[in-house]
């Protein structure tokens, strides 16, 4: 995935369109020691259940979503935020179109199991 042009102004909700019945992402930075993107999921839909080695965090800037924690639901409206700890399962649902920003911390738990 293809970053942004750098050194630009952006209007954050502007950068991902949404499309019917889909899941949408555009990579900000994509370092080896993390990365940011924004993602638009549409109504219904759900980013994939995973378990990252990595610290996530995911802040809603448009519409709001479910953010499950290890079968803990959390329910997040525009403007909120919540880390994702490194190593438990996590699942991203929709309510209604959500915009959200997704950044990923790859330092720090390199052959660690916290």
């Amino acid at each position: 995935m293809k970053e942004i042009e750098k050194s630009k102004i952006y209007i954050l909700i502007e950068i991902t369109e949404y499309v019917p019945n889909s899941v949408v992402s555009q990579t900000i930075i994509r370092k080896t020691t993390g990365n940011i993107n924004i993602v638009a999921i549409d109504t219904g839909e759900a980013l994939a259940e995973k378990i990252s080695p990595f610290d996530t965090f995911i802040q809603i800037i448009e519409g709001s979503a479910e953010v499950v924690i290890d079968d803990q639901p959390n329910m997040l409206q525009t403007g909120q935020g919540i880390v994702i700890p490194a190593h438990t399962s996590n699942i991203v649902k929709a309510n209604g179109r959500s915009k959200m920003i997704s950044t990923v911390i790859k330092s720090g738990y390199e052959g660690s199991n916290v």
